[in-house]
């Protein structure tokens, strides 16, 4: 059994519990606007470029046998469409400035990088996160891998985007101890806007979810004129007000890291330039959970 992943992080602390392995799945359902992981979209590999590590070899264009990568009077080039992903540009750039975002790999290897810090997990109270992009679109990966991990005695989170068949949660959640739950927008329209698809079966997911009994963080990334509005967070703390199993809600701060990711996929980027938003206006972007009896953590 494999899997598509485009990561693997170390002493996370921010993706559930204690301290935690995350594995990023690649493959998304959604295209928010804001996206810090651009690479995490596509369920395929991709070439990325460090510009600033190049030492101006040219053995990259040497080694692109399709015509994909060249070299012009106005600086490097590349056309995807021509890119069958050999990798070999990679493998010639010593400098690492060219980089395949994505790899194949097993769930035997990946619980023997999980195994690899069970001393951490056990003295935090932390375990194993599978995130994404949205790993419900590696379903397979996903339960093997989560059942390998619960057969070992891990605490496992899933970070999901809610967009899935219910169906298919069903398959995997009794290997699930958390569900960190995004919640983009509570207007289904804007919600399609800023992230291409409408909110009604993410809303349904949730509350089936909690009437499952299972635990879940509500994580609502703040992203200044896209969902940042009071009217927005009030909508969103109505909601889950009379959830019976949702042990807090998480503001997360809109920050300008991913900027240089979608330069270097070559891709546009709407919000460039968007700052994050300051403390006091994520302390009355709370209050409304905090008025509904909700635990809220900034950041």
């Amino acid at each position: 059994m494999e899997g598509m992943i485009f990561d693997i992080k170390k002493f996370a602390v921010h993706d559930g519990p204690g301290i935690r392995t995350t594995l990023f799945f690649k493959g998304c359902p959604l295209s928010c606007r804001w996206c810090h992981n651009p690479e995490s979209i596509s369920p395929d590999p991709q070439i990325v470029f460090f510009e600033q590590k190049c030492i101006g070899c040219k053995k990259c264009f040497e080694a692109c046998e399709t015509g994909a990568l060249i070299l012009t009077e106005y600086g490097r080039k590349y056309n995807p469409r021509k890119c069958v992903l050999c990798g070999k540009c990679v493998e010639t750039c010593y400098a690492e400035a060219q980089v395949m975002e994505g790899r194949t790999i097993t769930v035997e290897e990946a619980v023997k990088e999980i195994e690899k810090d069970r001393p951490f997990y056990e003295n935090s109270g932390g375990g194993a996160t599978f995130s994404g992009g949205e790993p419900m679109m590696q379903l397979d990966f996903l339960i093997a891998l989560a059942k390998e991990c619960k057969s070992r005695d891990f605490h496992t989170a899933l970070d999901t985007s809610g967009y899935a068949r219910w169906e298919n949660y069903l398959k995997v959640i009794d290997s699930i101890d958390l569900i960190l739950y995004d919640m983009k927008h509570m207007d289904p329209a804007k919600h399609k806007k800023f992230t291409g698809v409408e909110n009604k079966l993410i809303l349904a997911n949730a509350r089936r979810l909690d009437k499952h009994g299972k635990t879940m963080w509500i994580r609502v990334p703040v992203v200044p004129d896209c969902n940042d509005s009071v009217e927005n967070m009030q909508a969103a703390a109505d909601y889950f007000r009379d959830f019976r199993h949702v042990e807090r809600v998480e503001l997360l701060p809109y920050h300008r890291l991913a900027e240089s990711k979608y330069r270097r996929l070559h891709k546009h980027y709407s919000l460039e330039g968007t700052e994050t938003p300051p403390e006091k206006r994520l302390k009355e972007l709370a209050k409304p959970f905090e008025d509904a009896g909700l635990n809220v953590k900034i950041g």
